[in-house]
């Protein structure tokens, strides 16, 4: 109202294209200009700043409770998926003091077992073992040697996919979208068994130990022939005569069903590990990204508080030039 009554007063005002007085024409012509560019402007050119960083603000808001639900998600799948990867670690020692892991070993065929998650926004446990999986392709390859990768995770399909779709032996993905059972996995290893051909299998997977630190771990399964290959030579597995076999079954049989065993109980202790640094890695990430979202909402905040202050301020000095030049 106070405006539009100064802009009647003005217009009544400066009707007169003359004035007696030089200084006061020339205040009056700066009013008029200003009163009609400010009539033929759109309604909120003034406030189209600080609106948009009131949009800004709104959608960093959204974003932060959503990071902070995801958080919240994660941490309540991580301490039920915990337990579970912390009873399964007593399956498969007895199989490292029995038959050794000779990740060293040097064989013709190799299988590179790379477990992974099926969804992002955990930092980088998916990419330590693409590499870590490469590394391993490197070293076993020769002239006379053959690689491959079999794949339990789409993040690790979609990075190993782009250079080394032919060495993909086996993919599998949706590992995750029922709860974990061991049932479950040792089905998965017996489909793995009966479509690769191998001499020794590298489980690749990310080993819990905190929710902010996991260690790359590569877990390797022999055949029973370099098992028996091995014990006749002496090596780490030359104990395995000292042991009596009862039940008629022959030493090769006794080797398959162990290797079976051995390959089912990993898989199941990698599988789960990898889910408990999936899960720990996404609350770390989605800690820092709420973060991230606070400190971006105090600077924006800061932002909006400043441009608010000088659209009022121009208003003001608008209005004071105005009165001023009607006085005079």
């Amino acid at each position: 109202m106070a405006m539009a009554a100064l802009r009647r007063e003005g217009r009544r005002c400066l009707s007169p294209l003359t004035s007696p007085n030089p200084i006061a024409a020339a205040a009056a012509a700066a009013v008029r200009s200003s009163l009609i560019a400010e009539e033929q402007a759109p309604c909120g050119v003034r406030s189209i700043s600080t609106q948009v960083v009131r949009n800004r603000m709104k959608s960093v808001k959204n974003i932060q409770k959503i990071t902070k639900a995801m958080k919240m998600v994660a941490a309540s799948k991580l301490r039920a998926i915990q337990t579970k990867a912390e009873n399964s670690r007593g399956l498969w020692q007895p199989f490292t003091a029995l038959l050794g892991d000779t990740p060293s070993v040097d064989v013709k065929k190799n299988v590179i077992v790379t477990v992974s998650s099926d969804k992002g926004l955990c930092g980088g446990i998916n990419s330590t073992s693409v590499k870590i999986s490469k590394s391993l392709y490197k070293l076993n390859s020769g002239p006379d040697k053959e690689t491959k990768y079999v794949i339990l995770g789409e993040k690790a399909k979609a990075q190993l996919i782009r250079d080394s779709k032919k060495d993909i032996e086996l993919s599998i993905t949706e590992l995750q979208k029922n709860p974990l059972n061991y049932t479950q996995v040792s089905v998965l290893a017996d489909d793995i068994l009966k479509n690769v051909e191998y001499d020794a299998l590298r489980v690749v997977f990310n080993k819990f130990h905190s929710v902010v630190s996991f260690m790359p771990t590569v877990s390797t399964v022999l055949s029973p022939e370099v098992v028996e290959r091995e014990s006749e030579a002496g090596g780490e597995v030359g104990d395995l005569d000292s042991y009596e076999i009862e039940g008629g079954e022959t030493k090769s049989e006794v080797l398959q069903n162990l290797a079976e065993f051995q390959f089912s109980c990993v898989l199941f202790n990698a599988v789960l590990e990898n889910a408990c640094s999936e899960q720990g890695a996404r609350m770390s990430a989605m800690d820092s990204s709420s973060r991230n979202a606070g400190d971006m909402l105090d600077r924006l905040t800061l932002t909006y508080n400043r441009t608010r202050q000088a659209s009022i301020t121009t208003e003001l000095i608008e209005i004071i030039s105005g009165a001023s030049a009607l006085e005079g």
